[in-house]
């Protein structure tokens, strides 16, 4: 009989669902079932490099690079146990490079159209192999990669990569396509702007022209390199990756890169089917058939057999660069196969127009997306003294609907460093919107590599300017090697303050992982203590989750040297939902265990009395009596 009615319950709850616009049941299934998910981004190149010297545009000999197989057991295990469920291996794929790899039979790339030394990991050269930087032996370049994914499952995390589909290397080859799969442009009409099976866009009759450099840059740093004459061959020239339908694309534009044809025709109007407007409610299974036999254009096809070909490779999710320069429909198209190979596969974009956040999550079935515009933007400015907590209770019920969908982050490659003169410019200072950051929604939170020890990305570099840590040249990460300790990936070498640093991540993370709460409910009750609390100012935030067997109230302290002595609020209507009696209820601290006090109900409000030092935030979890 249970078995029956456990079919029964599920048959009703995907009709509802079916019917439900906004997904809310499956979304409080998923919520019921999950626990939060935590994403470590490491630049792969840079991960395992000892070498100190960090000479500006310094070569791999002389700055050193780091390998598949730095990331040891003992390496990926303090990676998991800092509370990690994903790790994101950055600049995978074989990109564009400088160091010459000519006796692995890979051409050399020119400096003209090369950003840094090392290369952008995002001018990818080759889809169906990894980059030889990061190989001990680069002809078995696969193999290591695929010995790292193997480690990395065995350890118990998962897998991503980059995929890149606006656009590639200006000088792509395929060396190691599978059977049957063609090089990108190589059966193009050259000879028309745009051909709907095309995989470029092209300026015929006039050739590429290399940029005029600005503010005395010069490739390589002025290096001499019998390939950097200033011209580059490509006749006829390409649009270039962000767009430009220059023959001499600027300085800043993406000139190492051409842009992928998806059938937009240059007036912008689509060469292809769209999606029935209901579509925005349908599970990956019904995107996928309705794709399935119809014409598209070529570049769908190749990349979508990209992705599937490393799913097969054990990958287990995607994050996709710049997806708001693909159309939605290709998504659904590409997604939708990868959740037919691997239902449970993470699927992350690179999106930062909110108007289009829904269309590309409803439609295009990506799993989740970067909340840089909202959150991120704005706890920086709060951070920097420029903006207000009063800002936050509005982006999180503008995205109410979306919420989970909205990855969480304070650094990634593109972002300052947190301890970065350009950001905060010392670590400390993100701890409170580190704790907001990763508690606040039921979405992942991610943490890039060396933020947890203080990273500042000082580094002069080359190409890559300080404040950010360069993805485009050869160098080391001072903080990020004094963890790894010449491998023994335990610390060794951080300063007491560094190593505090790690501890407060290591228990934040670890709690969310771990809390029920945090994939229930949320309400804010800052605005509420903003009026009725005395002392509660506005760099401080709070907030409440709770599930049916957690309750949590978190409060941080934005403040760098003032601390706050208050009563803080619970209204009614939390009291009423939390079926709290009067009376007192105990709070403890779950980030350190030792902040202990208590909550008292008296004629239907909570108050609890706190003592909130600088920077200090509290995870209080009610104590059932």
């Amino acid at each position: 009989m249970k078995k029956v009615y456990y079919i029964l319950l599920l048959a009703v709850l995907a009709v509802f669902i079916n019917c439900n616009p906004k997904n809310t049941v499956q979304e409080s299934v998923v919520k019921e079932k999950d626990h939060k998910k935590v994403i470590y981004q490491v630049f792969t190149r840079l991960f395992g490099n000892t070498n100190t010297t960090n000479k500006p545009w310094g070569t791999i000999e002389e700055n050193g690079v780091g390998k598949f197989n730095d990331f040891t057991d003992k390496a990926l295990q303090e990676i998991k146990d800092l509370g990690v469920t994903h790790i994101w291996y950055t600049g995978v794929l074989h990109h564009a490079t400088i160091t010459d790899y000519t006796k692995y039979g890979i051409s050399n790339d020119d400096p003209d159209v090369v950003k840094g030394r090392a290369g952008s990991p995002y001018a990818i050269k080759d889809y169906y192999n990894v980059d030889p930087d990061l190989a001990a032996d680069p002809a078995k370049r696969l193999e290591e990669f695929e010995a790292l994914i193997d480690r990395s499952h065995r350890i118990g995390l998962k897998v991503l990569i980059d995929i890149v589909p606006n656009h590639i290397a200006r000088g792509y080859q395929g060396l190691t396509n599978p059977k049957g799969v063609s090089d990108f442009g190589a059966n193009d009409n050259k000879n028309v702007e745009y051909d709907r099976n095309n995989n470029f866009y092209y300026i015929p009759g006039q050739d590429f022209m290399v940029p005029k450099w600005q503010n005395n840059y010069k490739p390589l740093g002025g290096e001499i390199n019998p390939l950097s004459d200033g011209k580059f061959d490509e006749k006829p020239a390409k649009w270039t990756g962000n767009g430009s339908r220059l023959v001499q694309p600027d300085a800043n534009d993406w000139y190492e890169t051409v842009k992928i044809n998806y059938g937009i025709k240059p007036d912008g109007s689509k060469d292809f089917e769209e999606l029935p407007t209901d579509f925005a409610t349908k599970d990956s299974k019904a995107h996928f058939a309705f794709w399935e036999g119809k014409d598209v254009p070529d570049s769908w096809k190749k990349f979508r057999d990209i992705a599937l070909y490393w799913v097969d490779k054990g990958v287990d999710g995607f994050r996709y660069d710049m997806a708001e320069m693909v159309p939605v429909e290709f998504w659904s198209y590409m997604n939708s196969a990868i959740k037919m190979k691997n239902p449970e596969a993470f699927i992350l974009a690179e999106v930062y127009n909110p108007a289009m956040y829904r269309d590309y999550i409803h439609q295009g079935k990506m799993d989740y997306l970067y909340d840089k515009v909202a959150l991120y933007d704005t706890i920086k400015n709060i951070v920097q003294g420029r903006g207000l907590t009063d800002n936050l209770p509005k982006i999180q019920n503008d995205l109410a609907d979306i919420e989970h969908n909205m990855l969480h982050f304070l650094e990634n490659h593109d972002e300052q460093r947190i301890a970065s003169t350009g950001f905060a410019g010392a670590a400390a200072l993100g701890k409170p919107a580190m704790v907001v950051s990763a508690t606040i929604s039921t979405s992942p939170t991610m943490v890039y590599f060396g933020q947890e020890v203080g990273e500042p990305g000082n580094e002069n570099a080359g190409f890559g300017m300080p404040t950010r840590t360069s993805i485009f040249d050869y160098v080391g990460v001072p903080n990020h090697q004094k963890w790894m300790n010449n491998g023994k990936f335990d610390g060794g070498q951080l300063t007491k303050e560094q190593k505090e640093l790690r501890d407060f991540y290591k228990r934040l993370l670890n709690f969310t992982v771990k809390s029920h709460a945090l994939m229930g409910d949320y309400k804010e009750i800052h605005s509420y203590n903003r009026s009725q609390s005395p002392n509660y100012n506005p760099r401080l935030f709070s907030f409440v989750r709770w599930s049916n067997d957690e309750k949590l109230i978190v409060i941080s302290n934005f403040e760098a040297k003032q601390s706050f002595d208050l009563e803080l609020k619970l209204p009614g209507e939390i009291v009423k939902e939390w079926n709290l009696k009067s009376g007192k209820y105990n709070l403890l601290d779950q980030l350190y265990g030792l902040q202990k006090t208590d909550l008292t109900i008296s004629k239907g409000e909570g108050t609890l009395k706190i003592k909130l030092e600088p920077l200090a935030s509290y995870i209080f979890k009610v104590q059932e009596n």
